[in-house]
This record gives structure tokens, sequence and C-alpha cells, in this order.
């Protein structure tokens, strides 16, 4: 799936929200806000990375303008990490690797670090194929299921 890269828009706030609020995707992010319906927080969370000069965030758009998700790299220059979130309804087609890969390409500092559920093989294969690497696993409370969870950890060193 081809997809585009642009600024988050106010509207495009609406459309994250419904996604995050998705309860297979909750699942298998695992790793999600403690209550992902607290739409205060959501706001002042996105209000905030939004006037972050060091967050690099984009809206994941169709050719035709149709908002897909969400993409961004944060955190200090040692520490870099990736994030997205794709639509439900857009899974499985390569959005989230297209997406990916324009990011990395906005954003070329490296090394850069990921975060998986280790069953989340969606997002493992998304990560690989954009040429992370497993450096690590880790075990932590993911409020999405509400127990703790197996976390891949990543890096992309070039």
């Amino acid at each position: 799936m081809d997809v585009l890269l642009r600024e988050v828009s106010d509207s495009d706030l609406p459309v994250f929200f419904a996604h995050m609020n998705e309860p297979e995707a909750i699942r298998m992010a695992a790793f999600t806000a403690e209550d992902p319906a607290d739409r205060e927080r959501f706001e002042a969370h996105w209000a905030r990375n939004r006037q972050d000069p060091t967050v690099v965030l984009r809206t994941v758009v169709t050719d035709s303008g149709e908002v897909v998700g969400h993409v961004a790299v944060f955190g200090p220059p040692e520490e870099r990490e990736v994030t997205y979130w794709i639509g439900r309804r857009f899974w499985g087609r390569g959005a989230a690797i297209a997406a990916l890969r324009a990011l990395l390409a906005l954003a070329p500092q490296r090394p850069v670090h990921a975060r998986v559920a280790a069953d989340n093989g969606g997002s493992l294969h998304v990560l690989k194929t954009c040429g992370f690497v497993t450096t690590g696993s880790e075990r932590d409370f993911a409020h999405g299921r509400g127990e703790d969870v197996d976390e891949v950890l990543l890096t992309l060193l070039e």
C-alpha cells in the first residue's frame, strides 16, 4: 500500500483517538496509555508532542488523503525510539512498512530503537523488514492487557 506522510493537523486527532481505542489494536499493542478512552489525557499528550521540536511526528495518509495512522521518532539522541499506530482496517497491507521507511528517511539519526510485545508478529515483521534487529527483551506491565507481557527490544544501527 502506498502512503504519504504529512504534518499532523487538528482534524487528525479524532481519527487517531478512534484508532487507539480499537479493542484488537489495544490488545496487540499491549503497551498503551493506562486508559486509552481518557480523551483529556489523549489531547494533552498530543499537544505536548506536537509542540516538542525534538519529536518527529507525522500523519500517515493514502494518496487520496485518508488518514491511515501516525508515526513518530522521539527521545534524546542516544535513546531515540520509533512508534507507530496504523488503523486496524489497514493492517496487513504494507502501510506500516511504507510509513516507517518514510519516517526513517525523515529522521536519519542512528541508532534508533523500538519496542514491541513479543507476540505482536505484525509489528515484529514491520520492524525487521525495515532493518531493525533484536537487541534484548524485557517483561513489563502492559495496560492494554492488564498483565505483565514479554517485550522485544530492537535497534536500527544504519
